[in-house]
């Protein structure tokens, strides 16, 4: 899908090329291309390196000039063939110069660095410089563009080198461990070390010796064009002073380095004027060859190059075998982009190549690709597949950059929480506040003198739990519990009020059977979550039923009522229901038995809620002064008024929309677990229609509401998964997926995630900064009690919700402790402060 006007420039040897490659995509790839080759004097190869800098940034300029598109700023791919360490896409630091290039002041130094300095000193033309490539690279690019599978490249001509694509984990020197990156191999350079000591030859050291780099380049210097002849050469000079050739006669043309050249080789070695040529080069060189000595000749020719193409033949066949251990596949089909004089030129390189490889890899389906256009064309192609991704990838982030909330926007976020509590709290404000801080009637915490034994009912969903709770006083976490967990049929929770709780207390005589306690009368406690309004710990109307239940004759009602009711129709045994509890309330009794600092509850799961011990003083819908009270405050309606419309994304709006809920508990949609993979799937459907992700394909399942569930966003985000895994996450919603595409559906499950937790963080903040002020505090210390799958099983949401709440309330030492035992704990642990303190009223 590559698209655009772009410029190439390839400088490997005396002459460089500057090319214009127009590329476009229309259904069809096409790419047209105009080219011109300028040569380098010799005096600027061995000046400095200012002057080679300006020279190519002056045959810029009249490539540029002659085109007519000297006013146009297009990216350009700057193809360097010299050993490189990259340091990114659009750095490279010359190691060393070779190619018989000396120029001073460049070695050390980053190239594009320099040639931009040579074009802004020239000021009449300007380029964006998006990559530069090794020519193997570009080769693969090239090779690329026609193949999709060309995953290699290899060059054999003067020199030799290879590059392949390799997976991001197994590279140690780059940061990342997702997708792939092409590596430039410098693969001349094996043996360096000794290891092909056994296989090379007297010729072999005797090419090395007289080199200019002795010691270095041993595998180039056995397989490249560079070479070949010479090695021909050494072979017919020794065999002559031994008298096998040529009569046992040398000459000087013979004994001169470098008169043997490669191409002499290919020549020699053409199927049917072999010979003759073999006789006509020989006599050049002054010799007088019979018939035998063009023979011989020929066989040495053909044993040096063939060396060469296995050699060659070996090694590719390593990257081959490693490139299909890291796919993992049984049988690999890949395709090889091939450059270079040897490969193309000699008759029969190519095929003793090929021979070779396929020998090696029998289980694997190679095709070898030439480039016809050379390592120019595949560094465009490399700055046009750069330029379209940094494209998408500016599109992508603008649409995020909505999502990513700053410093200011979050302590804007307390700020107006803090407002909407106070409305709450108010007498004159709380019918039109939106956060309607419920009194719930619990006016203290644990102090660790409890006792007695307690039942507990915890009722959410359609799972409901009994529990027995002893608890032992004078000891901390000195709580034994019983339970047990019930199910509550559909057409109960769709039946009558009397139906539903006739279930409810058949449940509670066999749990009472189970433990052997029919006949005790306990005090319980009854965590009831769903939306009621409290007139005291013992008695809650429910406004309205949620979570599927609709059981007729409830709403508008006393429910700790109905529960008595039905307990008297039973007949069989009493109890005392204590206190009515709602799930935030009893999560932070749980945790405040556990620490005496626990005053805030949280619960982020499926929805979102928090309470706090608020003092009486500023709970203005109950009489009195004097202490605190617990306050829910039923925060998932926050922003219910409007008043976060500017950061809700369109993406909120779209979920909110489709919701059965229009327009209310807008805060929780934006951080609960129930929304956030529907706000993720909203994301992902827009980037894929705009051709941003997925190649532009949308899925019928991605259409699909609620298919991309929030336990996604927790496994997408693990740190230990492999993009495998969130690659077949993907493909369990009919999605073809490529690295990149992973790479970006974990980038906006983060995102997501992220805000999600810093808004719960900026909420938490504007809790516990009330808390510290109602106390006229300079400094806070303070316990959380939290609950909720997302908080306990997204691997980052906890962390980043901490970070967030120690930014916004530097005031505060906030700890966070999980409730391990739910809220049913805590509504026995209510029922049994309520006790003590009634005990006590009695006393």
């Amino acid at each position: 899908s590559e698209d655009g006007d772009f410029l190439a420039l390839d400088l490997g040897g005396t002459n460089f090329r500057v090319l214009r490659v127009k590329v476009s995509d229309n259904g069809l790839q096409k790419v047209e291309m105009e080219n011109q080759i300028y040569a380098i004097p010799e005096e600027l190869m061995r000046g400095s390196g200012m002057q080679l800098f300006d020279h190519i940034a002056e045959c810029l300029a009249n490539f540029m000039e002659k085109l007519k598109i000297k006013d146009k700023k297009l990216p350009l791919g700057f193809t360097f063939s010299f050993p490189c360490h990259q340091t990114k896409l659009d750095e490279s630091i010359l190691v060393t110069w070779t190619k018989g290039f000396k120029c001073s002041s460049v070695e050390g130094k980053d190239v594009v660095s320099l040639l931009r300095r040579s074009i802004k000193k020239r000021g009449d033309f300007d380029i964006d410089i998006v990559a530069v490539v090794n020519d193997t690279v570009g080769t693969m690019m090239t090779c690329g563009y026609d193949d999709h599978n060309c995953e290699v490249g290899l060059i054999v001509g003067t020199g030799t080198n290879a590059c392949y694509m390799e997976e991001m984990r197994h590279i140690d020197l780059v940061e990342g461990d997702e997708g792939r990156m092409c590596i430039n191999m410098e693969w001349g350079a094996f043996g360096d070390d000794g290891v092909l000591n056994d296989i090379r030859t007297e010729f072999d050291h005797e090419i090395d010796m007289g080199s200019l780099n002795p010691g270095k380049q041993l595998f180039e210097k056995m397989i490249s064009g560079m070479y070949m002849g010479e090695l021909v050469r050494l072979i017919l000079v020794k065999m002559a002073k031994e008298g096998l050739l040529f009569g046992g006669k040398l000459t000087p043309d013979l004994l001169t380095t470098g008169h043997f050249e490669t191409r002499f080789v290919s020549a020699i070695e053409k199927e049917k004027e072999g010979l003759q040529k073999a006789h006509e080069i020989l006599s050049k060189l002054g010799l007088e060859p019979s018939h035998e000595d063009c023979v011989a000749t020929h066989r040495i020719c053909q044993i040096v190059s063939t060396r060469s193409a296995n050699l060659c033949g070996a090694t590719l066949a390593a990257v081959l075998r490693r490139i299909k251990e890291n796919k993992g596949v049984d049988r690999l089909r890949s395709t090889v982009g091939v450059d270079g004089s040897v490969y193309k030129k000699h008759p029969h390189f190519a095929r003793r190549l090929h021979k070779t490889v396929r020998k090696l890899l029998p289980d694997c389906e190679i095709r070898f690709v030439r480039s016809e256009d050379g390592s120019g064309k595949g560094a465009a192609m490399v700055t046009a597949v750069a330029y379209r991704l940094a494209a998408q990838h500016k599109a992508r982030q603008k649409i995020l950059e909505a999502l990513k909330l700053s410093r200011d926007q979050l302590l804007e976020v307390k700020q107006r929480m803090r407002v909407e509590m106070e409305k709450g709290l108010g007498k004159e404000t709380h019918a039109e506040a939106t956060v309607k801080m419920l009194p719930t009637y619990v006016c203290s915490t644990p102090d660790g003198t409890e006792k007695g034994d307690f039942l507990a009912l915890d009722l959410g969903g359609t799972n409901f739990r009994v529990l027995l709770v002893r608890v032992r006083n004078g000891m901390r976490r000195g709580v034994e519990m019983h339970n047990k967990i019930y199910s509550i049929p559909v057409e109960i929770m769709q039946g009558t009020g009397e139906e539903l709780f006739d279930h409810i207390v058949h449940c509670i005589s066999d749990f009472l059977e189970y433990m052997g306690m029919k006949g005790v009368s306990l005090p319980l406690g009854f965590t009831f979550s769903f939306p009621c309004q409290q007139n005291s710990l013992d008695e809650g109307i429910l406004l309205k039923w949620t979570k599927g239940f609709k059981a007729t004759g409830c709403e508008g009602e006393d429910v700790v009522n109905l529960l008595k009711e039905a307990i008297h129709r039973r007949e069989e045994f009493d109890l005392d229901v204590v206190a009515l509890v709602n799930d935030t309330v009893g999560t932070m009794m749980t945790c405040g038995y556990e620490d005496p600092y626990c005053e805030v509850g949280l619960i982020v799961g499926t929805g979102s809620n928090a309470c706090y011990m608020e003092e009486m003083r500023n709970v203005e819908l109950v009489e009195g002064e004097e202490g605190r009270m617990c306050v829910n405050m039923e925060w998932g309606a926050f922003g219910d008024s409007g008043c976060l419309d500017d950061i809700r994304t369109e993406f909120d709006v779209a979920v909110d929309e489709l919701s059965l809920n229009p327009g209310k508990q807008r805060f929780e949609k934006m951080i609960s677990g129930m929304y956030l993979g529907e706000i993720v799937r909203n994301i992902l459907m827009d980037f894929t229609k705009r051709g941003l992700l997925f190649r532009g394909r949308i899925s019928e399942r991605l259409k699909t509401r609620g298919i991309f569930e929030t336990k996604f966003l927790s496994q997408i985000e693990s740190d230990c998964l492999a993009l495998l895994q969130v690659r077949s996450i993907l493909q369990h919603l009919g999605l073809e997926s490529t690295c990149d595409d992973s790479i970006i559906v974990k980038e906006v499950c983060a995102v997501v995630a992220r805000r999600a937790a810093q808004l719960c963080g900026a909420g938490m903040a504007a809790v516990v900064d009330k808390i510290r002020e109602n106390r006229g505090l300079d400094f806070l210390k303070v316990t959380v009690g939290v609950d909720g799958t997302l908080y306990k099983l997204h691997p980052h949401f906890s962390a980043i919700m901490h970070e967030t709440v120690k930014e916004l309330s530097p005031k505060c030492e906030v700890t966070f402790l999980q409730s391990e035992d739910g809220s049913g704990k805590g509504a026995a642990l209510i029922t049994a402060v309520a006790c003590r303190i009634r005990e006590a009223g009695q006393r």
